[in-house]
């Protein structure tokens, strides 16, 4: 009895003592807000020895976008015009609702337009492309049961929903001779 016991004994501290080493090695929790990605699950890759380091988002940054782009399915031709628009369209910053004013860290502090605030995320898909009360032909919301804002707050997410409209059309959607007002010659088209 005395053996069962004395092995039942160091069967909880082990027990206790792994379950005390783990906690001591987790990461802290801090309430901050971080905008990260950081896959909830990864499947085993025999080959990889680096973890995935999560994505800081900082605005003016994109340094990550071609990566993500790829994994999203764009082409590679397309990833210098995408960077162009990300930049244009978000500065970067996958949290952004059109007319949100961001820090460098893309945390909201305002916004100083309330006229497009359908436009969500890194390439500031339109509601006509998600929303099918405003459209009932919704590419996004169609080809990728996408039909709220929310879901293209995800940076990846985002940039697939961008792809379903580049493959339909191109960059024409980001074209802003489209919204009746040319940036080029900032004149208004009639």
């Amino acid at each position: 009895m005395r053996i069962l016991t004395a092995i039942m004994a160091t069967l909880t501290s082990l027990t206790i003592s792994l379950g005390i080493a783990q906690a001591a090695s987790a990461p802290a929790h801090t309430s901050d807000a971080v905008n990260a990605l950081q896959p909830l699950w990864q499947p085993p890759m025999a080959d990889r020895l680096d973890p995935i380091q999560p994505i800081r988002f900082r605005h003016g940054d994109v340094s990550w976008l071609p990566s993500l782009a790829k994994q999203a399915g764009w082409p590679d031709h397309a990833i210098p015009k995408l960077t162009e628009l990300v930049l244009r369209e978000s500065g970067g910053c996958p949290n952004r609702r059109g007319g949100d004013k961001v820090d460098a860290d893309c945390n909201i502090t305002g916004v100083s337009e309330w006229n497009h605030r359908s436009d969500t995320g890194l390439l500031q898909i339109n509601g006509v492309n998600y929303d099918k009360s405003r459209n009932k032909w919704a590419a996004v919301c169609r080809q990728m049961n996408i039909c709220t804002q929310e879901p293209l707050l995800n940076p990846l997410t985002n940039l697939k929903a961008g792809l379903v409209l580049y493959r339909i059309s191109g960059f024409e959607p980001w074209n802003p001779c489209n919204w009746r007002v040319c940036k080029a010659s900032t004149t208004s088209v009639p």
